[in-house]
């Protein structure tokens, strides 16, 4: 028996296989695989020898742009304005479309648990998000400056929207922030000028600094009962807010937090 290093053909996931077998099963995709096919696309893909022993390692990406190495998405190079993420990828790593503008349409598949930071910053060309059911985290800046975003779908499975996830998409009109997130990052959706109202659910904990700071159109703002920090400029600069219900679990709030809304009548 020998193991050798191999890549999945699939996801193109380093592994370590036995080539005494035909056969195996990829550890982070599930997918099955001929063992032979294997190492040849790690030995093809990944070491290419320059002579006198100089060897360098080398990652691909496929025809349709999606550099992926273990079940995550590292870089997109692709060209099209219309984008379905692979269901291989389970982490959209850092970056990986951030400053993509003429992307206009993406689908995240099922698959994907989480999206990281800056992952779609500045992809000024797209309209519409859903974060399908199985993603749990949203990482900082993740969607920042999206300014054609307009709606945005979030499914109850997200735990954690990361600081200013949202920054200035100021377009964007309405936000269903669902029952399971526990944390509202500084400045989730600081400078979202477009939205009128929102709803925080009592599974959050904090709702963190200037999180809707500068959220000039906001006019009526519900905290649900479980909520228990108001964080330093939560709500500062929101110029149109007229109404806000507290409820009594609310322990703390904190400094400016109100400041500048100078329409809020009850």
């Amino acid at each position: 028996m020998s193991f050798k290093q191999a890549q999945c053909p699939n996801c193109g996931g380093f592994l370590a296989v036995d080539d005494a077998h035909d056969a195996a099963v990829c550890q982070f995709c599930n997918t099955p695989f001929i063992v032979e096919k294997a190492i040849n696309n790690f030995n093809i893909t990944n070491n290419v020898n320059l002579g006198a022993g100089a060897v360098v390692n080398i990652t691909g990406d496929t025809d349709d742009g999606f550099n992926i190495v273990a079940g995550e998405l590292s870089k997109y190079t692709g060209v099209f304005t219309e984008v379905t993420i692979p269901d291989t990828v389970k982490v959209i790593g850092n970056k990986t479309f951030s400053g993509l503008k003429n992307i206009t349409r993406l689908t995240i598949p099922d698959s994907v648990t989480s999206i990281g930071e800056y992952a779609f910053a500045n992809c000024s060309g797209i309209t519409n998000i859903t974060i399908p059911g199985s993603v749990k985290t949203i990482g900082d800046y993740a969607f920042s400056n999206c300014s054609g975003l307009t709606n945005i779908t979030i499914s109850d499975s997200v735990t954690s929207i990361g600081k200013c996830a949202f920054l200035h998409c100021s377009v964007l009109k309405s936000i269903t922030i669902p029952d399971g997130v526990i944390s509202i990052g500084d400045g989730a959706f600081s400078g979202c000028t477009g939205l009128s109202s929102i709803m925080i659910p009592g599974s959050v904990e904090s709702i963190g600094n200037n999180a809707f700071s500068g959220c000039t159109g906001l006019a009526s703002v519900i905290i649900n009962k479980g909520v228990t920090i108001i964080d330093n400029d939560a709500f500062s600069g929101c110029t149109g807010l007229k109404s806000i219900t507290i409820p009594d679990s609310i322990t703390e709030i904190g400094n400016s937090a109100f400041f500048g809304c100078i329409c809020l009548t009850s």
